[in-house]
């Protein structure tokens, strides 16, 4: 049972550390280089999105 308990522990020492790593990584700020290719991305798709009049069929 000691074994067990010792398994469980370790078990929320890893859930607790992977929740404070990505609760960390939520409050970055996203990098300028993504935003760039967001961007980059985002200028490509405009003149398809004019070229079919911008209207939902």
């Amino acid at each position: 049972m000691a074994h067990d308990t010792s398994k469980q522990a370790d078990g929320d020492a890893i859930d607790q550390n992977l929740k404070r790593v990505y609760d960390d990584l939520l409050s970055q700020e996203v990098p300028d280089r993504f935003k760039d290719l967001l961007a980059q991305l985002k200028a490509q798709d405009a003149p398809a999105d004019e070229t079919s009049g911008g209207e939902d069929e």
